[in-house]
């Protein structure tokens, strides 16, 4: 019995210092948007107008707003927070309500918000150039195989996040009960670096290896900063 409440107590000790690690540690969050055709200059002027004020906010670190390729009427916006209170606070911050009931007005379907940590953080980001290609990938598997997945996607990183013509690589893995849903934020110095990419083996393996484990269809979309 006694060694049972001990093995029970590790147990809870490790639960805590886990969330307590996900409330203090750095808060990615991913959100897709998707307005009607009839709004695409609206939308991309209003979230604009969004990551301009969100940069702003206490414990903001990023905020950037994307515009997919070839779907002019859907973007993502990634936001990088100093920590969870940071980003709770800018949850309630006047210009967010705003965004949202704006946002709202022109949708074609309700914001995709993914609120992530760091899984896999590129150590050396660099500045993206006016030519930069920016690929988001939700990757989504079953619970039964997210460990496996984790293996994947851990030697990925390891085996490419510095490969030629890369600007940044940040794998993010989303919060419990939902450990099975990641994001891929590639950015790439232009489409050449990211085709050239596609086709190396580090890539072709992970692919080999993901497919398998797939709970849905691996979602890959390609972006541009949003244009003025």
């Amino acid at each position: 019995m006694h060694r049972r409440l001990m093995i029970a107590a590790a147990a809870a000790l490790l639960l805590a210092t886990s969330a307590g690690a996900q409330t203090t540690a750095p808060t990615y969050v991913v959100t897709y948007l998707e307005v009607r055709l009839a709004s695409i200059h609206a939308g991309a002027t209003l979230i604009r107008a969004y990551v301009r004020a969100t940069r702003a906010d206490a414990g903001s670190v990023a905020a950037n707003g994307l515009q997919e390729i070839g779907r002019s009427n859907r973007f993502v916006m990634i936001e990088t927070w100093s920590d969870r209170a940071a980003f709770a606070a800018h949850e309630k911050s006047a210009h967010t309500v705003a965004f949202r009931e704006n946002l709202k007005i022109i949708q074609r379907s309700p914001y995709d918000q993914r609120i992530t940590h760091g899984f896999a953080i590129d150590p050396n980001p660099s500045a993206a150039g006016s030519g930069a290609l920016y690929a988001v990938t939700h990757v989504d598997v079953p619970g039964a195989q997210r460990e496996a997945a984790e293996q994947a996607l851990r030697q990925l990183f390891q085996s490419s996040h510095a490969a030629p013509g890369h600007v940044r690589y940040d794998i993010y893995q989303q919060d419990d009960p939902r450990l099975n849903h990641f994001t891929m934020y590639l950015v790439w110095k232009h489409r050449a670096a990211f085709e050239a990419y596609a086709e190396t083996t580090p890539w072709l393996q992970f692919r080999e290896a993901l497919a398998p484990l797939l709970g849905a269809p691996f979602d890959e979309r390609l972006y541009q900063p949003i244009r003025p």
